[in-house]
């Protein structure tokens, strides 16, 4: 795996279109538990969805990385 990508003749670290693609991820997962209503339950919602950005980044990466 390569640890680059080159976009445009520029080489980019193969985390930042995981960590956008996460970001997408997260804001579905976001709608999802608003729908259901997650978040009367939730103590600092803002918090719990910057938490929920880094635990869906951090997964992406280490599914990529291994």
């Amino acid at each position: 795996m390569h640890r680059e990508i080159a976009i445009l003749g520029a080489f980019i670290p193969a985390l930042v279109p995981l960590c956008i693609g996460g970001a997408a991820l997260t804001w579905l997962v976001d709608r999802l538990l608003a729908q259901v209503g997650l978040y009367r339950w939730v103590w600092h919602p803002a918090l719990f969805r910057a938490s929920l950005l880094v635990c869906i980044c951090g997964v992406l990466g280490l599914a990529v990385y291994r």
